[in-house]
């Protein structure tokens, strides 16, 4: 049974607001992540930030690319659709076993789950995003995923690091941002009706998503 919402594109704004709890729970760690690391993190300096940030975008550019051209080899989204939940579930399970970090290695181990998880997510939203967008509300839609998604998420999820922090500490900044992951996560479930079914050619646009008339 599909979820009853504002008369908009539902494919749309289900990607919307998962895309806003995945935000709202990165900007509660990135602001105080080198603060837990040199906190938390036996012998720890602040080049394992660096380092960390690195391995993580080393890690996801690179195994993004094949797996955004094995997908676009498949026509229908169901690849797509299982794809993004097997890396968001990892990327899950990377956010919350960060409050077990005791180590500079449990860093980089993390950091590459968490990016191999990306690499799964990134292709699908960009490419089912892309499918379902209303061709009249291109600009609106793309627009309305950076403010809301991005812009709110962020300014939202900044907002509640520094008082997250304060009150229970950095460690359990990360048990809040994976409880939004989570949230995030449960959200896509709902978009399974919507995920049009695997065929073996292009096929037609026909849109299945509730819309503006």
């Amino acid at each position: 049974m599909r979820l009853l919402l504002p008369r908009l594109n539902q494919v749309i704004l289900l990607i919307i607001f998962a895309e806003f709890m995945f935000a709202t729970g990165t900007a509660i760690v990135a602001p105080i992540f080198a603060v837990f690391v040199l906190e938390n993190v036996a012998g720890a300096a602040l080049t394992v930030v660096g380092f960390a940030t690195s391995i993580y975008w080393i890690t996801k550019s690179i195994l993004q690319l094949p797996i955004a051209r094995y997908l676009d080899r498949n026509h229908g989204e169901i690849d797509d659709y299982y794809s993004m939940l097997a890396g968001t579930a990892l990327v899950t399970t990377g956010v919350f076993a960060y409050y077990l970090v005791t180590e500079v290695w449990h860093i980089y181990a993390l950091q590459v789950l968490i990016a191999v998880g990306d690499a799964f997510v990134v292709p699908p939203f960009y490419a089912i995003f892309t499918r379902h967008i209303d061709p009249e509300s291109t600009g609106f839609e793309w627009s309305m995923r950076s403010s809301f998604s991005l812009g709110a998420g962020s300014a939202f999820g900044g907002a509640l690091s520094g008082i997250i922090a304060v009150a229970v500490g950095t460690r359990a900044t990360f048990l809040f941002n994976g409880a939004f992951m989570a949230i995030g996560f449960l959200v896509l479930f709902l978009l399974r009706p919507y995920i049009r079914p695997k065929a073996p050619q292009p096929v037609a646009r026909v849109f299945i998503e509730q819309k503006r008339h």
